[in-house]
Order: C-alpha cells, then structure tokens, then sequence
C-alpha cells in the first residue's frame, strides 16, 4: 500500500515539477513568440467573420511581425480556447499562463503515459526510475509548457511512443497501437514541425524490419490517414489567418530551412553535436547514458526492449545530425525512450543491489547521481533561467512606476507612448503583458492610453525626432547612453536598470554571496510570505559555506541589461 502510495506521489512530481518551473519563470522569448501572440490576438480579438482581412491585418501581431517563414495556428486555437474559460472565471489569471499551464500539462500527461507503459513493459522499479530520471532533466521539464512548435509536437510524439512499446499484448494489438502511433506522429509532422518525417521513418523502418507491421495493412493506411488529418487541421486554418489560399506552414518552412539552406543563417554546429553536446544536456545525469544504457544492452533480461527504444531514436539523431544548423529541441522527441534505456539498467541495478558490493555501489551512485542532477536543476538552472527574462522585468517595472507617480487626469485619458527596444521585446514582453491602450472602468490603468512602438529600423533611430515622440524607452544600456546623447534637445531619467543573468559566478572564500535571483525567486512563488524563506535561505548557504564547502558556492552572476529612460517634461 505504501509502496503504491510513494509511486503516486512519484508520477504526481512531473506535472508538479512543470508548473513551478512555469511559475518560477512565466515570461517567453522571442522563439516562442509566435504561437503566444496568436493565442494573445485570438483570445483578444476573437476569430473575425466580416471583414476577415481588413481585422487580421490591423489587429493580429503576425502581419506586422510575420517572422521569416509562417508557422500554423492550430496550437494556438486549441490554447487559446481551452484557456477561455480559466481567464473568464478569474480575471487575476494571466491569459498567458493559463495557456502555458495548459500546454504543460498535456506534456506532462504524454510523460506518464509513457510511464504507464513502460511499467506494463519492464515493470514498477523501472518505471520508477524513469520518474525519477525524466523529473531530474531540466529541459523537459522546463520546455514542456513553453510554446515552441516541438512542444507542441513534443506530447504527440511522446504519446505515440507510449502506444509503441513492447507491451504484453497479442499481434493484433499492438499493430492497431502501432498505426495510432503512425497517426500521431504523422499528424505532428504536418501541423507542428517537418523534421518527424525523419523521425516517422526510422521508427516505421524498425517496426517493419522486427516484423511488427506490414506495408499493405499499416504504414500505407497510417500514411494516407495521418496526412489527410494533418492537411484538414493546418490548411484551411492557416490559409484563413495568413490570408493565403493552401498554406501549408511546414511545407513552406521545410522549403525554407533546408531545400534552399537557410537554417544556416542562424548558426551551425559539428556533425557530432548532438551526441557530445545537446544529449548529454538533455539527459544532464551521465550516469544514464555512462552506466544505465549501456547495462541495459548488454543484460539479456532487458536487451530487448533497450534496443527497440534506442534503435529508432538514435538512428534519427544519428541521421538528422546531416543537418548543419542544430538546436537541442530538434531531437527532443527522443529523450523519453533514451530515459526509459537508462531505467531499465537502472532498474536491474536496483534489483540486484544485495547480491553483490558492485550492484550495490553502483545503486548509490545512481541514486547520488539522480539527486545532484535534480538539485543543479532546480537550484542552479531554473535561478538562472528565470533571470534571464530582462525585457518581461523591466516593462512590470515601468508599468508599477507609472501607475505610482502619475496622477489621474480628467477625461480624456492620458496618452503615454512607450518604445520598446530589440532586447527587450526578445526577452519576454508579449502583447499579454501590454496594457490595454482602450479604457475599462474596472482597469486600475484606465486613466491612461498606452500605446506601445516596436519599430526597429536603423535609420529611424538616428533621428532625435523619433525618440523625441516617446514619454518613455527601454533599451539596453549602451543604446540608451548613445540616445541620451543623440538627444540633444530632449533630457532623459532613468528609472530604473534591469539586470538579467550573465553566467554562473563561483564564489571564493571570503566573497559575499549575492541573494538578486533567490530572493526574486522565492517571492514568485511564495508571495508576502517569502521574507522568512528568504532569511532561512541565506542562513543555509552561510552554514553550508562555513561547515561544508569551506567558504566555496556557486551562484547566479547578473549584470545590468536594460534601462528604463522617462522623457524630462517642461
């Protein structure tokens, strides 16, 4: 009973874990800006009826700032409306977070359905460790109600995999599993990102090549029906909000980034990036792939499986690898079944513990291993990045001193235009986070039109015109010092400077800890009551650094990022 208990409590971890990281850091940067604006614009706007073109053109953020190649709104319609309802309820919930939590959730959901399958597979102890492997990793955890295009993809694939494990069932079965998996990735590719056609292959070629489906009853029926699903949810939804007739958005990106190599532009890596760098990120714990993957080949009780996991997902790495721009979320579909190889050798570790000192020592080094990693991650990583989210900081810090100090006109409202710089809109500020530039009786703001500038041309900013048009910039600082000294005519205050994480700074003894990022840390997630954690908090790291590291600690380094300048009125 106990036991079934702590494995309840273990599975609750991962949705929990993914919304204190979305607590922790609820902003957004600039890659996932266009699906947050379109669920922002639908969730504002409403879908128009009359005057589609004239309403999408004027209102939605994706025909000023369109990005380089279109992505769909599927994701965002399904956020967007889900979220309604949580936003209509309790007007105090952020639109934005409430999408997030949303999409967190689904993710979290595909992580304990595969682990739902795999202890149907390979048993408790290894679904366990798969737990408590997956809750260590930093990047799942914190991504997975980030809204990227591979997140959205990412509980699909996830799920898909789930329906493909090597359960205990008849032939029969599993080939019908088998196709809703096809259909699942299928459906991900077309909608969500190109790259799972590569990820599709190499698992129907293995599913085909170990006998478990056939060409004729289920890679040709799962084909044609995934890319019929696919094309009716993404063509007529994105020929309707891009204006254009049969847009499919991943085709046009896959023409994009790899037909004609533009991906390129935005940096490229070694073939063997993916292996040295990006997997043993993701996974962050190597004794999972140093000591729980390979026990997992080499063990006849667990070979099996292992292979049937690894086989698909690294040959998909391996041969997406050929691409020379890489990012880590390109090959993020395959971190569950890596993590499920590391349990199962973990698990057959554990099991052994009592037979043999070996087992035994290698058993605490899992457990230590697991526990280091789950502590960088949650004390070092999320810290960090939730410091990292400057431009999001600055626009609540200009919004709080503007409704502190400026006194309530009479009708009309006053108007404040407000300039937003590059930094700052890359680094969490999205239309959620706007004032609305439309009065509202109930709005503590409603005495003021905000009206907020994003324009970013070169020659524009030359000019002490055009920043003379603005009551308030924020910029970073060697832009704000070179339009102080443009300004010739106007005169400019700070307000205030942001800072924003700039590495890890290890601490010397002697050296006086910094407490920015924990205290901003612990009063996001614990509000007023934050003091006496904060207090507790700076007494463990003295004791710690007395007692136990001699003076040594590691933390957060942060320097100014953006300054908030108000225009000097006559």
């Amino acid at each position: 009973m106990l036991r079934d208990v702590g494995y309840l409590l273990l599975l609750g971890s991962i949705p929990a874990l993914i919304l204190l990281h979305l607590v922790v850091a609820p902003y957004t940067k600039v890659e996932e800006s266009f699906h947050i604006q379109a669920i922002h614009d639908i969730k504002t706007f409403g879908i128009p009826t009359r005057n589609v073109s004239d309403v999408l053109r004027t209102e939605y953020d994706h025909f000023t700032f369109p990005g380089a190649v279109p992505r769909t709104f599927a994701g965002a319609v399904v956020l967007s409306s889900l979220s309604a309802p949580f936003t209509w309820l309790n007007q105090d919930v952020s639109g934005q977070f409430a999408a997030r939590a949303i999409l967190g959730l689904f993710n979290a959901l595909s992580l304990l359905s595969f682990a739902r399958g795999l202890r149907r597979v390979a048993g408790r102890a290894t679904a366990a460790w798969y737990v408590l492997f997956q809750a260590s990793q930093f990047h799942v955890v914190y991504y997975a109600s980030r809204t990227l295009s591979n997140m959205f993809a990412f509980g699909m694939t996830t799920f898909a995999l789930a329906a493909l494990l090597p359960a205990p069932v008849d032939g029969q079965t599993y080939r019908r599993q088998s196709r809703v998996a096809l259909y699942l990735i299928t459906i991900a590719g077309i909608v969500f990102r190109a790259e799972l056609a590569l990820f599709l292959a190499t698992h129907t070629i293995f599913l085909f090549a170990a006998g478990r489906i056939s060409i004729q009853h289920d890679i040709i029926p799962a084909g044609i029906l995934g890319l019929i699903l696919g094309l009716a949810i993404t063509v007529p939804v994105d020929s309707f909000f891009w204006q254009e007739p049969f847009l499919w958005p991943e085709l046009a990106a896959f023409k994009f980034n790899v037909v004609a190599g533009q991906a390129s532009a935005w940096g490229t890596h070694p073939w063997h990036y993916y292996f040295t760098n990006a997997l043993p990120r993701l996974l962050l714990n190597p004794l999972t792939y140093l000591i729980g993957i390979p026990v997992s080949l080499l063990q006849p009780a667990t070979r099996r499986i292992s292979a049937s996991l690894l086989i698909p997902s690294l040959t998909y790495v391996a041969i997406y690898s050929a691409q020379p721009h890489k990012e880590w979320r390109f090959i993020v579909y395959a971190i569950p079944s890596l993590t499920a190889a590391a349990a199962l050798g973990a698990s057959y570790i554990w099991t052994r513990r009592a037979k043999s000192f070996i087992y035994r020592l290698l058993s605490l080094a899992m457990v230590g291993s697991t526990l280091v990693s789950f502590a960088i991650s949650s004390f070092i990583l999320l810290p960090a990045s939730s410091a990292n989210y400057p431009g999001a900081h600055a626009l609540n810090a200009l919004h709080t001193h503007v409704l502190a100090t400026t006194p309530r006109p009479g009708n009309p409202p006053l108007p404040l235009n407000i300039h937003l710089g590059n930094l700052a809109c890359q680094t969490g500020i999205t239309r959620f986070l706007q004032l609305p530039s439309t009065t509202h009786k109930d709005s503590d703001s409603s005495y003021i039109s905000w009206h907020y500038d994003k324009s970013d041309s070169p020659s524009q900013k030359t000019s002490p015109a055009f920043w003379s048009q603005f009551d308030y910039i924020l910029l970073e600082p060697n832009e704000a010092d070179a339009v102080r000294a443009l300004s010739t005519a106007t005169e400019w205050d700070e307000v205030e400077t942001v800072t924003a994480f700039a590495g890890i700074r290890v601490l010397r003894p002697g050296d006086e800890a910094g407490t920015v990022v924990e205290e901003r840390l612990l009063r996001k997630v614990f509000g007023g009551n934050a003091g006496g954690l904060f207090d507790w908090w700076k007494r463990f790291v003295g004791l710690a650094r007395g007692r136990v590291t001699r003076g040594w600690w590691v933390e957060v380094r942060m320097e100014p990022r953006i300054r908030i300048l108000e225009k000097v009125r006559g």
